[in-house]
């Protein structure tokens, strides 16, 4: 019964997840890209791998990718009971997105909200509603400004490993509804979610059958590990119109024409880093507990030095 039932779950998410369709790479005439997202976004590997993958494609151009991922953050606004053992509530994007918009000035906006928006409970259209609500404003606050947006389905929720049980459904929903408005709204959406859950289930069948411990790509259920982090940026890049990435491992794998490429993801990790910090701190937030950035101006002086390190690795020969 339970090998039927996985199946089962295995075929639907086969069934679901197909391909995004892909456009041609980003656009000559972007200089900034922004990604906006919660705590998986603020941990930033997805976003870095993207930026390593594009600069050795890429080494000429003159593209700045910034990072103001929020821990905790939500689109929808809402917030649960107790949230952080009752020591603060869910920051709202609402909150700060304008701030952000003038500051760093984006030419295009990747966006992945949807795992803390239903908090973690049960599905409920009022909670959904909000979702959608607050997604159509970002979309709508973004393309004001004349920068193009795309959005990201939420990560796939492993049950397995999480304290929530019938959550990763909630996930499910909203990924489809992101998903429909490809057609109904004609908006660009990444389908990172339903690869993610292909890719979990498939390689639990495999685990299962030789008798090993179930496979995980995020052990809270929730935050990715690197794997995860990788089919996330993986999608993005496919997406941007980069072809043989579906069978490519991770980053590494992917940039291995490089000359050295554990160290030009080392020090794109570093800068990425740098400056995550010091944009959050300039553009300000409502939450405690993450790191002070250096004032703006000193994090991009450094950041200019570390590019130049980057450069020359980007045109080194193996």
């Amino acid at each position: 019964m339970k090998r039927s039932c996985f199946l089962f779950y295995l075929f639907i998410a086969a069934l679901f997840y197909q391909p995004s369709l892909a456009q041609t790479s980003i656009a000559k005439n972007v200089k900034t890209v922004l990604f906006l997202g919660n705590s998986i976004t603020w941990a930033g590997t997805y976003v870095n791998d993207i930026e390593t993958y594009y600069r050795v494609q890429y080494p000429g151009r003159e593209i700045e990718f910034i990072n103001v991922g929020l821990p905790s953050e939500t689109v929808s606004g809402l917030s649960e009971p107790g949230h952080a053992n009752g020591e603060f509530p869910r920051p709202d994007l609402h909150e700060r997105l304008a701030r952000v918009l003038q500051q760093t000035k984006p030419d295009l906006v990747f966006a992945c909200y949807g795992m803390n928006d239903g908090i973690y409970m049960p599905f409920d259209s009022t909670r959904f509603k909000k979702f959608k609500e607050g997604t159509l404003w970002l979309h709508d606050e973004v393309t004001k400004t004349g920068a193009e947006i795309i959005h990201l389905t939420p990560p796939d929720y492993d049950e397995l490993r999480g304290k929530c049980k019938g959550y990763s459904v909630v996930l499910d929903l909203y990924s489809d509804w992101l998903l429909s408005l490809r057609q109904s709204m004609q908006w660009q959406v990444i389908d990172i979610h339903y690869a993610m859950k292909k890719y979990l289930l498939a390689h639990r069948q495999a685990d299962a059958k030789f008798g090993m411990d179930a496979f995980a790509l995020a052990e809270d259920g929730i935050h990715p590990g690197e794997t995860g982090h990788w089919i996330m940026a993986r999608e993005v890049l496919i997406y941007l119109g980069f072809k043989g990435l579906e069978k490519t491992a991770g980053i590494q794998q992917g940039i291995q024409q490089n000359a050295d490429p554990l160290k030009l993801i080392k020090l794109i990790t570093e800068r990425q880093t740098l400056l995550r910090d010091a944009w959050l701190t300039a553009t300000g937030y409502i939450r405690p507990g993450l790191p002070a950035g250096l004032p703006l101006a000193e994090a991009q002086a450094k950041a200019r030095e570390m590019l130049k390190e980057i450069k020359q690795l980007l045109l080194a020969k193996q």
